[in-house]
């Protein structure tokens, strides 16, 4: 199998998605897929439709699509972790904050935040808004608490005497645990409980993969694998945000391992939204940086990288391997490409997205009103093979390559 020859066309392919840190069913995904779909649809003049996969098969759906006068179906499972991300949540309050003490000395004392400043500022302040959040709201709370302490003691005291100060000193305590659980409970507007447990999840093992995810992976790539034995044109790949770097590690198993047939359907894997560096900068994070180092020296697949500068949370347009400090100098993968939001979307549009800084990390799962060479509803469901599609691509003009990890150990 090789991703050099000439053009492939399409006519059924296996998707498979791996999504980033989210305890939400992955139901999310397939919805998203068919509203969206059918919004980039109508834009673009192509036909687009889904249905649910039958009982019993890995989670997912089936698309069926009319793109440049040819059908294609593709058949999409969601590879499922969010399991493992719940049951990485520490449901207590004071878990959260241990874990942000934790995961701030890693980050901070292994020169990992002051490295990740130098390529992009955007996705280092959205891992502090969970240090600055959770901070804010136990001051808030610690004062609210306090003032009504202070102010029952000089009411009740001279009154009631230690019968006072007790009760000022409960109804203290009550009002500040009170406020620190309704924050909690409204950690769906703050998202900073999640952020938090998010960034946390890497430090806790230094870069490491905890072994119930390596287990997962395997899984994931026994499906993965199993895929190259259908009447399929091409096997896709798609990672969203930590899910890239998870993709990463699998795809790299497999092509060590030559479980991917030579004379197989042509391997796609598109990387979205990546965030690689919050790991890979890591100590421990060396099987990270050993995969990224050997799969973008690959021939046997595709990779097409895609961020977007106006997407605060992810690194954008930094080459993942080279950033890292691995990069060979026979590097050929990622092709690091720009979704360029301000350009593909409406200025209306983006003005109203702008600032919603998660809901365009999943932009590149979303309709775009002037889209370029990336659509994510051709790329998955269209008669090009991602290799074909991005055949004559070169790299953004924009694209960081510094070396700019102090760890860069493979061993």
């Amino acid at each position: 199998m090789t991703n050099d020859g000439p053009s492939q066309s399409v006519r059924k392919r296996r998707v498979f998605y791996i999504p980033g840190y989210d305890p939400i069913h992955p139901r999310r995904y397939r919805e998203l897929y068919r509203k969206e779909g059918a919004a980039q649809a109508a834009i673009s003049g192509y036909d687009i439709g889904i249905k649910p996969k039958a009982k019993g098969e890995a989670f997912g759906w089936h698309a069926e699509a009319q793109i440049d006068g040819q059908s294609v179906s593709a058949n999409f499972d969601v590879l499922i972790w969010s399991d493992i991300v719940r049951d990485s949540m520490d449901g207590t309050i004071p878990g959260t904050y241990f874990a942000l003490i934790r995961t701030a000395w890693v980050y901070i004392s292994t020169g990992a935040l002051r490295r990740m400043m130098w390529l992009r500022k955007g996705p280092v302040i959205a891992a502090l808004y969970p240090v600055g959040m959770l901070l804010f709201q136990l001051l808030i709370a610690f004062g609210l608490g306090a003032a009504v302490l202070s102010g029952l003691k000089t009411v009740l005291v001279p009154h009631i005497g230690l019968a006072g100060d007790a009760f000022a000193g409960i109804l203290g305590v009550t009002v500040f645990v009170g406020l620190m659980r309704w924050f909690k409970a409204k950690d769906n507007k703050f998202f900073a409980y999640y952020l938090m447990h998010d960034y946390s999840y890497s430090a806790r093992h230094r870069g490491a993969n905890p072994e119930p995810l390596e287990a997962r992976m395997a899984t994931f790539a026994d499906q993965i694998a199993a895929a190259f034995t259908d009447e399929v044109d091409e096997v896709l790949v798609v990672g969203h945000s930590s899910g890239a770097h998870l993709a990463v590690s699998i795809l790299a198993d497999l092509l060590r391992a030559r479980r991917i047939p030579q004379d197989g359907p042509p391997l796609g894997f598109l990387s979205l939204g990546q965030v690689v560096p919050m790991v890979s900068f890591l100590p421990e994070a060396k099987r990270l940086r050993a995969d990224l180092a050997y799969l973008s020296q690959q021939d046997d697949l595709a990779w097409v990288d895609v961020t977007a500068p106006g997407d605060g949370c992810a690194f954008a347009l930094c080459d993942p391997v080279a950033v890292s400090g691995v990069a060979p100098d026979n590097q050929k993968w990622p092709l690091v490409v720009s979704a360029a939001f301000t350009q593909t979307l409406k200025p209306e549009t983006w003005k109203a997205l702008r600032w919603r800084f998660f809901r365009l990390h999943f932009q590149y799962l979303c309709a775009f009103d002037n889209p370029g060479d990336y659509d994510y509803f051709q790329i998955t469901s269209g008669p090009q093979t991602l290799a074909a599609r991005y055949r004559d691509r070169v790299p953004s003009k924009s694209r960081i390559t510094i070396a700019a990890s102090k760890f860069t150990s493979t061993a």
